[in-house]
């Protein structure tokens, strides 16, 4: 270790949309280890739900993290519902698969754009991003906010969308297909890409799954592992399968999220074709007692939700294992022997968020 150098990075740094900062072992140009630390933003966030009722802390809950405000919203609710064993109307079930796809492919283009700014691509950056605007504005449609939806509540959901607006949805989506092939072709194709990112960052599918590597990151390694299989909300009664790529490195989880934002926009017409009329919300009855335990797929990969009662309208304890935590440590292992120039393309590429990680 005398011959090493050791080389901070973050918590400050041009490629990282949040605080996080590790401390980098190098040999020459080469990693050696890295050495993680968090919390610089903890926020307290789950010890709110000792001091807001049940119903209202879904508000709190969406703002675990911005990019994945809905999910995170809609897996308190399935907590607390499977805790007092709601049956929540179907029609509630499917619009919320509906919203959680949109959430999806808005969250994947932003990564997208996030991914090229850091290999210096700043053309596909802002290309990126202008598509996603186009989603964002589809979810100011159907829900009265672009990041933070609001419409999830224990029991159901707050707001119904029309025929009309599933028809402009499918319009908006079918005229964004020209764009988004395009931004395809040039993330799979071109070669400025290929070369900062195949072969950077390997990881082995057996790797990914002993360190507990979830979303993307597991997927792009070839583990089929997808948590909307489990068939919570209308999942189980969609056609698709998980996305997966067996070359493990920052190419393969790029291919994995831009195949994925094709599979969201067929899950959304799957959607707006079967999802069945009826009421939104069934009222809870009593106050939550006992825990309970959920899991959902968020863009960022599987989040994990535990939740307690104690019989009054606070709940006791609420817990959420976030998609980065779980990713830390793979991309740790893909940081070691990798050289110093590729660490920012290997950080991005778990698609981190620190504000939900420390919550």
């Amino acid at each position: 270790m005398k011959e090493c150098t050791i080389i901070p990075f973050g918590p400050q740094h041009p490629v990282l949309p949040e605080p996080l900062h590790f401390d980098l072992i190098l040999k020459d140009e080469t990693i050696v280890d890295a050495v993680p630390q968090i919390g610089y933003i903890h926020r307290g966030l789950e010890l709110l739900v000792e001091k807001r009722e049940y119903q209202d802390y879904v508000f709190v809950a969406e703002r675990v993290c911005g990019i994945c405000s809905f999910m995170h919203g809609m897996g308190y609710c399935m907590a607390v519902e499977d805790m007092m064993k709601i049956s929540v109307p179907e029609r509630a079930l499917w619009l919320r698969t509906f919203w959680s796809e949109l959430s999806r492919i808005h969250s994947h283009l932003l990564w997208l754009g996030l991914a090229a700014d850091a290999f210096g691509f700043e053309n596909l950056f802002q290309a990126s991003w202008r598509a996603r605007e186009y989603i964002l504005d589809l979810i100011e449609a159907t829900t009265g906010g672009r990041v933070i939806f609001g419409t999830c509540q224990v029991g159901g959901v707050r707001r119904d969308v029309t025929a009309e607006q599933f028809a402009q949805v499918l319009s908006v989506l079918e005229s964004l297909k020209k764009e988004l092939g395009t931004l395809s072709d040039i993330f799979v194709n071109d070669a400025s890409v290929k070369h900062r990112l195949v072969g950077a960052g390997k990881l082995s599918a057996k790797d990914a799954y002993e360190l507990g590597a979830v979303g993307p990151m597991l997927r792009a390694s070839g583990v089929a592992y997808d948590a909307r299989k489990r068939g919570y909300a209308a999942y189980g009664e969609l056609n698709f399968e998980p996305i997966t790529e067996s070359a493990g490195d920052c190419y393969a989880r790029v291919l994995v999220r831009v195949r994925e934002i094709w599979q969201s926009i067929d899950l959304i017409k799957q959607v707006a074709a079967k999802i069945p009329a009826g009421e939104l919300f069934a009222k809870p009855e009593g106050m939550p007692t006992g825990e309970a335990f959920i899991r959902v797929e968020q863009p960022r990969g599987e989040a994990v939700y535990y939740v307690r009662g104690n019989g009054t309208k606070f709940l006791e304890r609420f817990r959420v294992r976030t998609p980065t935590f779980a990713n830390v440590v793979p991309m740790i292992a893909t940081l070691k022997g990798s050289t110093l120039a590729d660490v920012p393309n290997l950080v991005l590429t778990i698609d981190p968020c620190i504000s939900c990680t420390e919550r």
